[in-house]
């Protein structure tokens, strides 16, 4: 198994013939991709940007029961069929990637994806927007304070994400959102056993 954090870009490897190799040699060197901007958030949770086929074999790998899709275009088919071929369920949260100042991120759908990001029975579960900077940003970024995170590691998560594209906007709806609603939620995550 070899991993790529090429982020989907062409390498020497994606150049070279495929090597003459049985299938038990050849999917132990597989070469495995992971999407852009993917990290763990907690146990049984992750983040990205859009996966796309070069990124196939490393979410199988994952073994992913659902994927909560921040877009709100139509899923593409290719990526559609990789996840119905793996029993992956997808949860689509549309939500329209505006720049600001005309960013309206709607509570009731990040309420409703966190409510399916808590269910421990999707998990593993992967979140991702576009890029996973913004829309996946301002969901992870409510989950940490439902983690409890202190704001200020909050926003540094949510800008190492963004970089130079971070937006007060996004930040300003992570302290305002109502976490209140969610607190009945029984929370799986590693920081918040006793």
């Amino acid at each position: 198994m070899k991993f790529d954090n090429s982020n989907g870009q062409p390498t020497l490897a994606a150049h070279l013939p495929p090597p003459q190799e049985d299938s038990t040699d050849a999917e132990a060197d597989e070469i495995f991709v992971p999407p852009l901007n993917f990290a763990m958030v907690d146990n049984g949770i992750f983040r990205s940007g859009f996966p796309n086929s070069a990124n196939f074999g490393f979410l199988k790998s994952l073994r992913l029961r659902s994927v909560i899709c921040l877009c709100p275009e139509p899923y593409p088919e290719t990526t559609s069929e990789f996840l119905k071929d793996n029993g992956i369920r997808l949860y689509q949260f549309g939500i329209d990637g505006c720049k600001e100042p005309f960013v309206n991120i709607p509570n009731n759908t990040i309420r409703e994806a966190l409510k399916v990001a808590l269910d421990v029975k999707n998990h593993p579960l992967l979140i991702h927007c576009k890029r996973g900077k913004h829309r996946t940003g301002c969901l992870v970024g409510c989950i940490r304070r439902l983690q409890r995170w202190c704001l200020s590691s909050v926003f540094d998560e949510y800008q190492r994400f963004a970089g130079a594209k971070a937006r007060v906007s996004d930040q300003r709806f992570i302290e305002l959102f109502d976490i209140s609603c969610l607190k009945h939620h029984q929370l799986p995550f590693s920081c918040s056993r006793k």
